[in-house]
């Protein structure tokens, strides 16, 4: 079941921001609650139909502990790919997500003669901006206001990346990858990337397409994966400035300790994000066992 508004993930992403915070104290249903002035039941409630488990199974996911195990499985799935000499781990998500780069020129141009349509979407992680051009989608962002200051929030995003481009708002053109948005790991249509990069930053982003919902991988190991292994800090950079959002897993990389990092839109999204994965992917495993 879909959020029905973004109060709701507005109270989802305080419940796990405390649930973070205190996990090693194992926090009661009642604790959280009161932390995000709801009543038990109804926080029960809309936790459960966010993430199909309550909340007390939800911490198991948020612990360094577990982060540790994920890094080590997505370790081998990343030495497997290095061998095979393509994303054979991830290779069913890499059916559904194209990603093709903008040429030298098209890229110094600034979108100069471009058409960039975009809307702003629900998804369960708040509301994003979705641009897409004639050749895939270039921009995916998280956005923190709603309403028109919403609008003018994306536009502003999207006008410091495309200085030179025609903006259009237009949610029609944009819906398929938000309604794709909302479910994410039961509706994997196909979908095409036209981004703006570096060669090096395009090289992470396509290596970040290897790693299935629910794996967690280190800067060093996706490093190793493109062929740098001392260049972690590029990695990371790289990785922090990925125009796609969700589409382009940059949320699935975090710290060797387990910790989750840096990410673009707040760390309390990136933990959601994670948790949400892992508890559907586990789901999804049972499911065929």
């Amino acid at each position: 079941m879909l959020l029905r508004d973004l109060e709701d993930y507005q109270s989802i992403a305080a419940a796990i921001a405390f649930l973070q915070t205190h996990y090693r104290d194992q926090p009661s249903l009642a604790a959280v609650a009161q932390h995000v002035h709801l009543s038990e039941a109804h926080l029960q409630r809309l936790f459960t139909r966010w993430a199909g488990i309550s909340p007390k199974r939800f911490l198991q996911y948020l612990t360094v502990e577990y982060a540790k195990s994920k890094i080590a499985e997505t370790a081998n799935l990343l030495d497997l790919t290095m061998a095979a000499g393509l994303s054979s781990p991830g290779r069913l998500h890499d059916l559904f997500v194209s990603l093709e780069a903008m040429s030298p020129g098209e890229y110094k141009a600034g979108g100069a003669g471009l058409d960039i349509h975009y809307g702003i979407h629900p998804t369960r992680f708040g509301s994003a901006l979705i641009a897409t051009t004639t050749r895939g989608v270039c921009n995916l962002l998280f956005l923190e206001e709603t309403g028109d200051a919403a609008q003018a929030e994306g536009e502003a995003l999207l006008r410091q990346a495309w200085p030179q481009a025609n903006l259009q708002y237009d949610p029609t053109a944009t819906q398929p990858v938000g309604d794709r948005l909302l479910n994410p790991l039961s509706n994997p249509q196909p979908v095409s990337l036209w981004v703006k990069g570096t060669n090096f930053q395009v090289q992470v982003w396509r290596s970040l397409l290897a790693l299935p919902p629910g794996s967690l991988s280190t800067y060093r190991q996706i490093a190793q994966h493109v062929g740098r292994p001392t260049a972690s800090r590029a990695v990371g950079n790289a990785i922090g400035s990925n125009p796609v959002a969700l589409l382009i897993p940059c949320h699935r990389v975090i710290r060797e300790s387990g910790e989750l990092g840096g990410y673009r839109w707040g760390l309390t999204r990136k933990s959601a994000l994670l948790s949400w994965e892992a508890s559907r992917a586990d789901a999804d495993y049972d499911s065929q066992t």
